[in-house]
């Protein structure tokens, strides 16, 4: 290999490199899933990433065209598998829209409820592993006894873990079990108190700062050109959230605080998700004081045995623990939809890596790349 003389005047030498072509993956245990990425290698510096999606696609947009508006529900739930709950309420709410139909005032409320607890599983998850990429074992262990904590009153109300499926066009599976609002409260009292471990854990930690703080920088403008949305967005200063600006569900009649950061660092997405926990805590707390005072009522409308939806097209979007999640539905009248078109945040927020990644050390890769908090199955569809 010959060498060539760099600097001026100080005769340094150094050797003359190629760029080196590093696939990460298909199969990584820091990607949430099967993602790919062809990274261009200057030295240990990136000069290109390319991500590479489709490993886990299933066809979901499809399959919607040939299932009803009961079965839609079991596929949506599974694109995001950590927001199980929040990925049915598009479903629903879109066709609730195209029927015109009221949906009682009970079933609004625990939707809200269980959407918000379904957001901290959620964040609870990304919150005890994306310590773990950067070699920290012990906040997992924090972050998912929380998590079992909420499991079980969601487990109970529906009976899934992760696939739910307790909404239906018109409302709710069912009634709520006897007592389980004040298992709710009591359950979000006891992780609120648990809370503060985690973040003393991890937020003052010197590794973490030093592997976090100043990396994978991600401006304003290069958000807005992607799409990209939710916590990642909102860490760079985008102040936009969908239960506050454009209210579904009970979120009107709730007070959202909308958290942002401005430095749009791993440490600020970090940051932003742990305060959204905190939100979200507060907010089941409020639903479940509403839910206490509302009167008794029906939780769901009754269905014709086949439901058709009128002719017609909708857009139905929600703020899901990820980012915005939207669906198109497009319907001739008949018991399936014509075309059901998927708007999932972790398309949007995971190909923003071309931009970011170029000019970081491939040492920050998995730093940069957990911090983006998405789920593989959110990307295919």
């Amino acid at each position: 290999m010959e060498e060539r003389v760099v600097g001026i005047g100080a005769g340094a030498k150094e050797l003359a490199t190629e760029d080196m072509i590093l696939n990460i993956g298909p199969q990584h245990p820091s990607t949430h899933g099967v993602l790919r990425l062809r990274l261009t290698l200057d030295g240990e510096r990136i000069a290109t990433a390319e991500p590479i999606i489709g490993y886990m696609h299933r066809g979901a947009e499809k399959l919607f065209e040939v299932r009803d508006y009961r079965q839609i529900i079991m596929l949506a739930n599974r694109h995001d598998w950590l927001s199980g709950f929040a990925n049915e309420l598009g479903v629903v709410i879109a066709a609730e829209r195209m029927l015109g139909m009221e949906v009682p005032a009970r079933a609004v409320w625990t939707r809200t409820l269980l959407a918000e607890l379904n957001r901290a599983l959620s964040h609870l998850m990304f919150l005890g592993s994306y310590p773990l990429e950067l070699g920290a074992i012990t906040p997992i262990f924090y972050a998912f006894n929380e998590r079992e904590r909420i499991q079980a009153v969601m487990e109970e109300i529906s009976g899934g873990r992760m696939h739910y499926m307790f909404n239906r066009v018109g409302g709710l599976k069912e009634e709520l079990p006897a007592g389980w609002l004040d298992r709710v409260s009591a359950t979000v009292s006891a992780t609120r108190a648990k809370v503060p471990d985690i973040e003393n854990l991890i937020l003052g930690n010197e590794i973490f700062l030093a592997r976090t703080r100043g990396v994978g920088v991600l401006d304003r403008e290069t958000i807005m050109q992607y799409g990209v949305s939710g916590p990642i967005a909102r860490a760079s200063g985008v102040d936009l959230d969908l239960r506050r600006d454009q209210p579904y569900l009970a979120y009107e009649e709730l007070p959202v605080k909308v958290v942002t950061r401005t430095a749009g660092d791993c440490h600020a997405r970090f940051e932003v998700l742990l305060e959204q926990l905190k939100v979200s805590l507060d907010l089941a707390d409020a639903c479940v004081e509403r839910l206490r005072s509302l009167p008794p009522g029906p939780i769901n409308q009754r269905l014709p045995k086949v439901l058709k939806v009128p002719e017609g097209h909708t857009y139905a979007w929600t703020e899901n623990p990820l980012g915005i999640n939207g669906y198109y539905l497009v319907s001739r009248g008949d018991k399936t939809p014509w075309r059901m078109k998927l708007r999932s945040a972790s398309y949007s927020n995971v190909q923003v890596l071309r931009e970011m990644l170029p000019g970081h050390l491939v040492a920050d890769m998995v730093a940069i790349l957990g911090s983006m908090f998405f789920v593989v199955g959110d990307i295919d569809k």
